[in-house]
């Protein structure tokens, strides 16, 4: 019973990947955005931020949920 633990937690930590595939995307379309238009700068960097923290905050409920998976 305590390695299905180990696996669901594992298994629900798999989320932290996505997580980071999609901040790396998110900033390496704002390197793209302001060496094509850097007037737009801010208003990019602006969205990328906002952007960022999405993505952070999906990653960091698929760490609670492990957590809880794994502690609970």
């Amino acid at each position: 019973m305590q390695s299905a633990k180990y696996i669901g937690a594992g298994l629900a930590a798999i989320g932290l990947i996505g997580a980071g595939v999609g901040i790396g995307t998110i900033f390496a379309a704002l390197i793209e955005a302001t060496s094509r238009n850097p007037a737009m700068r801010a208003a990019c960097f602006t969205q990328a931020v906002l952007g960022f923290a999405l993505a952070e905050a999906t990653g960091l409920f698929a760490l609670m949920i492990s957590f809880l998976i794994l502690f609970g």
